[in-house]
């Protein structure tokens, strides 16, 4: 799949689940429970231990049957050893030139994180296919909106703040897809072994997404 079928297929999915596992064992498992309630965009965050093993781990178990990145880069280096386990897409909270370059170098989908109208504009002029709205909870759905009135052109997605009872209130701004974190997917959750509450939540979110679509 190349990037613009990827970028597509993240519109579609409108979804991605931003994932901080506290083990590689449970990381998988909390995968597993999401892929169970129905959520298919999965973000395999930096700050999860052995985070590039837990990818080609679920690369190979899933495929293309799930759409799987990594998040929180901050080495440009990060780009290539991601890539390399199996990640579709990249996602950096920060848009550092360095780095950005070498996460578009890599040919993937392209996602990185600004905040004021700056760093939006500039995360978009340096290459970014996404640009990633973060933290989402600072400014909340009506920010996004204010952004978009100078740069309606710019494909954006909040993350941080996201969660089931204003997931409406986001796509109503024309964001391309949504990152939801420990409101989806609370490691806490993980730990107690409670994947079954992690499989009603994505099934949860899902349908919430479908709704907020019409």
């Amino acid at each position: 799949m190349n990037k613009a079928e990827m970028l597509e297929k993240v519109k579609e999915l409108g979804l991605l689940a931003v994932i901080r596992g506290p083990s590689p064992e449970l990381t998988i498992k909390m995968v597993e429970a999401l892929i169970a309630g129905g959520v298919c965009g999965i973000e395999i965050t930096y700050s999860t231990p052995n985070a590039e093993d837990v990818v080609r781990t679920l690369s190979t178990k899933f495929g293309d049957s799930i759409v799987l990145g990594m998040g929180t880069l901050t080495k440009p280096d990060q780009a290539t050893a991601a890539k390399e386990a199996g990640a579709h897409f990249l996602v950096s909270p920060i848009c550092e030139p360095v780095l950005v370059k070498s996460m578009l170098a890599s040919g993937l989908l392209t996602m990185a994180g600004a905040f004021t109208p700056t760093e939006v504009f500039q995360a978009y002029t340096f290459g970014s296919d996404v640009v990633k709205i973060f933290p989402g909870s600072v400014g909340g759905p009506a920010y996004v909106k204010a952004l978009k009135g100078p740069f309606p052109y710019i494909p954006m997605m909040p993350t941080g703040g996201v969660n089931a009872a204003n997931m409406a209130e986001w796509f109503a701004t024309g964001v391309v897809a949504v990152g939801a974190g420990s409101e989806l997917c609370p490691p806490q959750l993980a730990k107690e072994g409670k994947f079954d509450e992690i499989s009603r939540r994505a099934a949860e979110f899902v349908q919430v997404v479908k709704t907020a679509r019409g």
